[in-house]
Formats: C-alpha cells, sequence, structure tokens
C-alpha cells in the first residue's frame, strides 16, 4: 500500500500560494495580451503584475517573459533599472486620465471614493513621471 505523503500547514499554504500567485500571473498576461490590441487595456502594467508573481511563484514562466520576443521588451527595462520608454510612460498617464476621471464622476456615487480614485490616479502619475526613462533607441 502506498506511503502517504504528510504536509505540515507551512508546506501547503506555501503551495496555496504558489499556485495563486501563477494563476494571477498567468491572468494577468492574458490581460496584458489583450491591452496590445485594446487601447483602453493598459499592457505594461499588467506584464509587470505578471512578471512580479511569476518570480514569485514559477522561473520558467518568469524567463518565458522577460525572454520573451514581444512581451519581454515591455518588462525588461523596467525589472533591469534602465526605464521605461517614453511612449509606454506617456500612454499609461494619458491613459489613467482618460478612464479614472469620466469613472469616478459618472459612475461612482459616493464623493469620498470619487476623491480617493483621483488621490490614486495622482499617486500613479507621480509614480509614472519618477520612473527612470530608457534611452531612446536610435535604430
Amino acid at each position: 500500500m502506498p506511503r502517504a505523503v504528510i504536509r505540515s500547514a507551512d508546506e501547503r499554504n506555501s503551495c496555496v500560494i504558489k499556485w495563486l500567485f501563477l494563476t494571477v500571473g498567468v491572468i494577468a498576461t492574458g490581460l496584458g495580451v489583450i491591452g496590445i490590441f485594446l487601447p483602453l487595456v493598459p499592457t505594461t502594467p499588467f506584464l509587470l503584475l505578471a512578471a512580479a508573481c511569476f518570480a514569485r511563484s514559477s522561473d520558467r514562466f518568469h524567463r518565458w517573459l522577460v525572454e520573451h520576443a514581444h512581451l519581454g521588451p515591455m518588462v525588461r527595462g523596467y525589472l533591469e533599472g534602465t526605464g521605461i520608454p517614453r511612449r509606454a510612460k506617456t500612454v499609461a498617464i494619458v491613459m489613467v486620465w482618460l478612464t479614472v476621471p469620466p469613472s469616478a464622476f459618472l459612475l461612482v456615487p459616493m464623493p469620498w471614493v470619487r476623491a480617493l480614485l483621483l488621490v490614486i490616479a495622482t499617486g500613479v502619475t507621480i509614480y509614472l513621471v519618477r520612473l527612470p526613462t530608457a534611452p531612446a533607441d536610435n535604430h
């Protein structure tokens, strides 16, 4: 009769967390790919989320994403600390301000939630502006 493998609660929790990160990473990758084709869906933030999740769950998936011919360049500069392209920064900031205020004022009835959304949009904008900008590619 096969012997059952007994795992501690910590091992089970670790396994669940790993699968959770992997699942969120796969979903974020899918949303990032959709964002390539749909202008209102942000690509780079979803790919950065996927990279962070894969870094905590699967070396294989993380390596695949970072080395991918089309998706890799969108996250590599950020991960390496060399910056993100100026165009990506500009598009991200423009999309934040094209989507958050209309959503806040047209869909959210509570004033405090509207204010919170605007504060978050401001914080994201400040964060993006302060990120290093990758040098222009002159090829």
